[in-house]
């Protein structure tokens, strides 16, 4: 054993000489934690769901088949396999047939045309309508006119500001 290996866990030892034997010999000794790190919490993970495995059975303990199961899913639903080649090729084949759009000539770097571009600016302008002061002061004497007793019941009418909303096309500019 190397120097300072007497006083490690026992599982940072597998570590150590799982790493030695698939030829690594050179690393931080932070990796050794990363890697009981990962297997502690995948253990973990795997009989927790080992757990509820054996508790929808309607066991009293985790078993072997319980494990397997859990292992099984973990693979299933972690790692997945790329498709084959011949898909991935005929999804390019059918890709490629689109032609890309034409680009505008002119100085700079080449742009598809206006048509077919995200970049343009699109948006409204919420512009609220606004009464004349007068108008609102005569609305308000015309209401206290009609109701010769106010003090019974709170005004609950306040004009409501309804904004209209405004679009700008966009144009070219001249040069």
């Amino acid at each position: 054993m190397a120097e300072g290996d007497e006083d490690l866990p026992r599982d940072a030892k597998i570590v150590k000489s799982l790493l030695k034997s698939m030829g690594v010999e050179d690393y931080e000794p932070r990796v050794i934690h990363q890697f009981l790190e990962l297997w502690y919490r995948y253990v973990v993970d795997v009989l927790t769901d080992a757990q509820v495995y054996s508790e929808h059975a309607g066991k009293s303990s985790i078993d072997c088949d319980d494990v397997k199961l859990a292992i099984q899913s973990k693979v299933n639903f972690s790692f997945s396999q790329p498709p084959p080649r011949e898909v991935l090729l005929e999804l390019a084949r059918n890709r490629n047939k689109i032609p890309l759009p034409k680009s505008i000539a002119g100085p700079g770097i080449p742009l598809p045309p206006e048509q077919d571009t995200l970049i343009s600016p699109n948006y409204q302008l919420a512009i609220p309508k606004k009464q004349p002061a007068q108008a609102v002061e005569e609305t308000e004497d015309d209401e206290e006119s009609a109701d010769p007793n106010p003090s019974q019941e709170p005004k609950t009418d306040v004009p409501h500001n309804n904004p209209q909303r405004v679009s700008f096309p966009l144009t070219k500019r001249s040069k």
